[in-house]
């Protein structure tokens, strides 16, 4: 087992220290200039569509549900304790490159969820869609579709999901040493079973109602993690001209680069950008394709503004560790640092506001990670028996990470979410002209003055059921 996990750890030391980057990086870039930087040019636009609702359809997701059903994804674990990890191995110059890519990164989110959006099928009264759904359809690749949503399936619902689980309950290590001599296991099975409970009632219920909770939590715990860090912030303002002058100097410290690239804060700080915000990897256009709008431009947009709260959460945390004591003491990582500076700053409920944090942050994630799997399951089948199966072992599976470390499962759901990747990155690039074709169409739409509606036979584009 051990000799499994250390094959496994050398693919993805390799794919997320080189191979992949790389391919996220081109695809980014690539965008970026290809739809004139659409995530800065068509900020304000993107702001005014997510307050649109869905218009009757009673199943359907609105822009803004959509919009919390791929932040909470997005915004999880990896934006609380990630950026800590990173801050220590890359130093501060790490945030630096996380900001560039998270730029570049906005133009890729748009591209897939557009893409996602256009060939979305029906799902009751509401939608479905995704990669499998565009690789099919645009690509005329089933074969690729079917591959890409097991993967997918097996990465989110049954990897992730379990790291999210195991994440959370050891958030409350801090908790455990209790004179009352109320064991630690005892503490992680009431955690799990309460995890577990949570996912039963909301992975057997209606799939709108994952967006509709995600809608209230996700924001009010966002604004609110944001609100602390801009707190401590002006607590720390007279520090502030030497964190920024630390980020900048650090991030071009070419000496410190070329002396171990690949633990460079170059390569830690573009991977935690790009995976932060998960831009390009395929996982949040199955959210956005579930949304009811009137152009698939709206929900490139919406998504594009997804990238930038994820990182205003990474940003959070790192100018939370950065004016800490804990940051320079240097002698604890992940989480348990962000919960000492928390503690240093707001005092012991500081500390339990981070535990909270990840809780909600942790809950979110595990409904999010379920709705991008759930809507690869119907694209496999439409079998009620086979979606119930999926739903059973898709809550055993939170109560089981819970438990237990499954370095195994996550390693592997590393090296699987590679693959995912790279297949969707490569449906992207061969769909761009779709992606610039939509776009086109809609800020003519725009600059006539009228609000933008979807006419594909107009623009030659086949195989849009949902729009014809």
């Amino acid at each position: 087992m051990e000799k499994v996990v250390e094959f496994l750890n050398s693919i993805n030391t390799f794919a997320y220290g080189y191979y992949l980057v790389g391919l996220l990086i081109i695809v980014s870039v690539f965008y970026s200039f290809k739809l004139k930087f659409v995530q800065v040019t068509m900020l304000k636009e993107g702001l005014r569509v997510i307050a649109e609702k869905p218009d009757g359809k009673s199943d359907a997701l609105s822009s803004f549900q959509a919009l919390a059903i791929s932040v909470a994804s997005r915004v999880g674990i990896g934006n609380i304790a990630g950026i800590a990890v990173a801050v220590m191995a890359g130093g501060a110059g790490s945030i630096f490159w996380m900001w560039v890519m998270a730029f570049f990164g906005g133009a890729s989110a748009f591209a897939e969820s557009t893409l996602a959006q256009i060939y979305k099928s029906h799902d009751g009264n509401g939608f479905k869609g995704g990669p499998a759904y565009y690789m099919q359809k645009a690509l005329n690749q089933r074969w690729l579709g079917i591959l890409f949503a097991i993967i997918l399936i097996l990465t989110y619902a049954f990897g992730f999901n379990g790291l999210q689980s195991y994440t959370m309950t050891s958030a409350f290590a801090v908790y455990y040493h209790n004179p009352d001599g109320f064991e630690q296991s005892h503490w992680t099975i009431i955690i799990g079973l309460f995890s577990s409970v949570i996912a039963a009632l909301l992975f057997f219920g209606k799939s709108s109602l994952i967006g509709k909770i995600n809608a209230y939590i996700v924001p009010a715990m966002a604004l609110f993690y944001i609100a602390l860090a801009l707190i401590v912030t002006f607590m720390n303002l007279h520090l502030l001209p030497e964190v920024l002058s630390n980020i900048f100097a650090k991030a071009f410290d070419f000496k410190a680069i070329f002396g171990g690239f690949a633990g460079s804060a170059v390569v830690i700080g573009i991977k935690r950008g790009l995976f932060a915000t998960e831009a390009g990897m395929g996982s949040a256009p199955n959210a956005a394709a579930s949304a009811h709008t009137s152009h698939p431009v709206k929900q490139g947009l919406v998504q594009a503004i997804s990238v930038l709260i994820g990182i205003l959460i990474c940003s959070s945390t790192a100018f939370l560790v950065l004016f800490s004591q804990a940051y320079f003491e240097g002698r604890t990582t992940a989480l348990p640092l962000v919960q000492k500076a928390m503690g240093e700053f707001f005092g012991s409920w500081g500390l339990h506001f981070v535990s909270i944090a990840v809780v909600c942050f942790a809950i979110t994630s595990l409904l999010g990670n379920y709705y991008y799997a759930q809507a690869n399951i119907k694209y496999l089948t439409n079998s009620k028996l086979v979606m119930w199966i999926f739903n059973a072992l898709a809550v055993a599976m939170v109560f089981i990470g819970s438990q237990m470390n499954l370095k195994l499962a996550w390693e592997l759901a590393d090296v699987l979410m590679a693959v995912m990747a790279t297949l969707n990155i490569i449906a992207i690039l061969l769909l761009s002209h779709i992606v610039k074709i939509a776009l086109k169409d809609y800020l003519e739409q725009r600059k006539k003055g009228i609000e933008p509606k979807f006419d594909p036979k107009k623009l030659g584009i086949k195989n849009t059921e949902c729009w014809e």
